[in-house]
């Protein structure tokens, strides 16, 4: 079942995106008291502001700055996990990092091309989790950890469910995000396979008014 053609619910006086319900069969990952299962993968604030997701990853193809975390910070109304480096590298992800955390963000997302140096220096800096992303099973998962992240998050594509295995395998008791596809089943599977919470992709505003839209011609 797909959920980009079916997932706006009304209730009572107005309409939010329901994210899958088997996001909710995950344990959990708990950060500072509180227990996040689903994870809202985008920077749209209104799709943020109109979800039941337990947080946001907001995490972009830009250089990330800090205006845009404070945007979505002050604008949402649950926790944000914010991208703070990964094409950009070096000093600069040590200022994002601390603004971010000054923003009280809930947690540093760096990407896979983050060195581990790199992810050391901003473990150093902030208080706050530091989650890094692992795309392959080539990834020093041990160095990982040893460098100071916090969490990991598998992004792996069709791979994702494998590769989580995997670490689950090695690493019993890591914190796992992973993505977990648009399907129930798919979600079902990551979760199965190790993962503590999911991320999840909403459709865009123009798809959610595409069908909006048909429904109102229809009527």
């Amino acid at each position: 079942m797909s959920f980009f053609s079916d997932s706006l619910i009304k209730k009572e006086t107005f309409w939010f995106e329901q994210l899958p319900l088997s996001c909710y069969q995950a344990r959990g990952i708990v950060v500072n008291g509180r227990r996040i299962k689903s994870l809202v993968f985008t920077t749209d604030l209104a799709i943020i502001r109109n979800c039941d997701a337990d947080a946001v990853f907001a995490v972009y193809p830009f250089t990330p700055q800090s205006a845009i975390s404070h945007a979505l910070i002050n604008g949402s109304y649950i926790p944000v996990f914010c991208g703070c480096g990964g094409t950009t590298k070096g000093l600069r992800t040590l200022s994002l990092a601390q603004d971010a955390e000054g923003q009280s963000a809930m947690g540093i997302v760096l990407n896979a091309p983050i060195s581990d140096l790199n992810l050391l220096a901003v473990t150093k800096v902030v208080d706050i989790p530091v989650i890094i992303t692992v795309v392959s099973e080539e990834t020093d998962i041990a160095a990982r950890l040893a460098s100071g992240a916090s969490i990991l998050n598998v992004a792996a594509g069709p791979g994702t469910a494998a590769l989580v295995q995997k670490i689950r395998r090695d690493f019993p008791e890591v914190p796992i995000i992973a993505s977990g596809g648009n399907t129930e089943e798919s979600i079902q599977a990551t979760i199965a396979a190790g993962a503590n919470a999911i991320t999840f992709t909403p459709p865009s505003t123009a798809e959610l008014f595409k069908s909006m839209m048909a429904k109102y011609r229809e009527s």
